[in-house]
């Protein structure tokens, strides 16, 4: 430390906070600079997993706009002799709605127009809009009542990917690699993936903050893979700079830094080290990765035509099962366009096609790679849509709006029990009849799967401890096998 610059203040600061020399020291163990300190070779907090975890890491598939349940899992032919009929009013028992459909004078009844069918030794009904994933059946556990408390996309999505509807908190995989840390050095912990759409309406957007890292220092964000040029920004060196003028470079600025952390005790500093030292292993590390030349044409196959094409899901699939391969703790696929409120006839074909082979494939795949037995995978959108038509009903088409009291989603892999089918709606699908699965609950079973006691996961912040869960959250059992 410079000793012009070693205070009082700067003493009692370093010492407060628990941050300074002992915490440089564990970073630059991490590093392999010296013998590590409280912390694994990895990264993560002292003490996790609080148990032995059943799944080692998460590839979360977020399909944005919400999909509708009742053209995908949650079979209803008691519609067919109500459609067009009024919605009764004991079903919606005055239940909020949006504004978008607020003002219609009618909610008339509509039932899916595409047919259903039960597959698999669970008998679970699957829509004729995911064949591919009627095949798997028997490795997923489908969840018919998840069900969340925004009606609106933006607090929706905000909650089912931080926990709270409020922007500003940490997002899920933040928790996850702040919690546990990353299985390999050389790769960041949260990798996050945008597909492109598949449907023709506009489409809901998408926000940084939703895989950010929030009030938790910046190296838990997720790293956003773009599907063209560098997969990260800047990751190439820029033209006239050799390997070991950047070697140099960053050994020059990482020796400033250094003196700063130990000024100042900013975690920040020590954020910015180890993301400047993984940035120069990924020049290696990611181009690897990217390399889709030794996968078999067979691979293609099984995730289908769009495999080769980069953007597309089918694509982000196959990439989240080689970065699983490769350690990256929480792998998130965003895909947009479910948002139908008008021509959802059209456009859930259009979005089911792009996304139910690669879907299906990635859960095989893993599955043969022995991958599947530790890797949890999620599927599912941040709320359902309601069984009344938005807008006018049409023979052969008709929309739905936003409806957040039941949903499904599906889970496979990691802990997970296959071959269920858990929870009940009612014969509308508008409410849960027997056992509810809220957001945190979905939580804080990912969690327990990585042998996360989700009540423990917490971070200090303007003076409260915050968690994923926030103050609710209660493991679901019946979904663990």
């Amino acid at each position: 430390m410079n000793p012009l610059n070693s205070t009082r203040r700067h003493f009692f600061r370093q010492g407060a906070t628990g941050i300074g020399i002992p915490a440089l020291a564990s970073l630059l163990a991490s590093e392999g600079y010296g013998a590590a300190t409280n912390a694994n070779a990895t990264g993560g907090l002292p003490g996790l997993p609080h148990f032995a975890p059943k799944a080692k890491r998460i590839i979360y598939l977020h399909q944005s706009g919400a999909p509708s349940q009742l053209e995908t899992f949650d079979y209803k032919p008691g519609l067919d002799k109500l459609h067009g009929t009024e919605l009764p009013g004991s079903v919606r028992m005055g239940q909020r709605i949006t504004g978008m459909t607020s003002g219609q004078a009618s909610f008339p009844v509509v039932r899916s127009i595409f047919k259903f069918a039960q597959h698999g030794k669970s008998g679970a009904w699957v829509s004729e809009l995911l064949p591919h994933t009627a095949k798997i059946v028997d490795d997923i556990a489908i969840i018919r009542t998840t069900n969340t408390d925004a009606i609106n996309h933006d607090p929706a999505i905000t909650f089912i990917q931080t926990g709270s509807q409020q922007p500003g908190r940490p997002s899920f995989g933040s928790w996850v690699s702040y919690g546990l840390g990353s299985e390999n050095q050389n790769m960041p912990a949260f990798v996050v993936m945008i597909a492109q759409t598949s449907g023709v309406n506009t489409d809901q957007p998408l926000f940084s903050r939703l895989w950010g890292n929030g009030f938790l220092p910046s190296k838990y964000q997720g790293v956003n893979f773009r599907a063209s040029g560098d997969p990260v920004l800047y990751l190439s060196d820029p033209p006239g700079i050799s390997k070991e003028t950047r070697r140099r470079m960053l050994d020059g600025i990482g020796k400033l830094n250094h003196m700063n952390a130990e000024v100042y005790g900013d975690p920040e500093i020590e954020a910015r080290i180890a993301q400047y030292e993984m940035a120069y292993r990924m020049q290696t590390s990611v181009p690897e990765l990217m390399d889709l030349s030794k996968e078999p044409q067979s691979t293609f196959d099984l995730y289908g035509p769009d495999a080769r094409k980069p953007g597309t899901y089918a694509a982000h699939c196959l990439m989240a099962r080689r970065m699983a391969e490769r350690g990256v703790r929480f792998i998130q696929i965003y895909k947009r366009g479910w948002d139908q409120h008008g021509d959802l006839p059209r456009d859930i074909s259009l979005q089911c096609q792009s996304v139910d082979q690669p879907s299906a494939a990635l859960v095989q795949d893993l599955k043969q790679r022995g991958l599947l037995d530790d890797t949890l995978v999620v599927w599912g959108g941040e709320f359902g849509r309601t069984v009344y038509c938005q807008g006018k009903l049409m023979d052969g088409n008709y929309g739905r709006d936003h409806h957040p009291r039941c949903f499904s989603t599906w889970m496979a892999g990691g802990g997970i029990k296959p071959g269920i089918v858990h929870g009940e709606t009612d014969d509308f699908s508008y409410n849960v009849v027997k056992d509810p699965v809220p957001v945190h609950d979905v939580q804080a079973t990912v969690l327990k799967c990585l042998g996360i006691d989700h009540k423990r996961l917490t971070f200090k912040f303007q003076g409260r401890a915050f968690r994923l869960t926030d103050v609710a959250g209660e493991v679901v059992d019946g979904l663990l096998a």
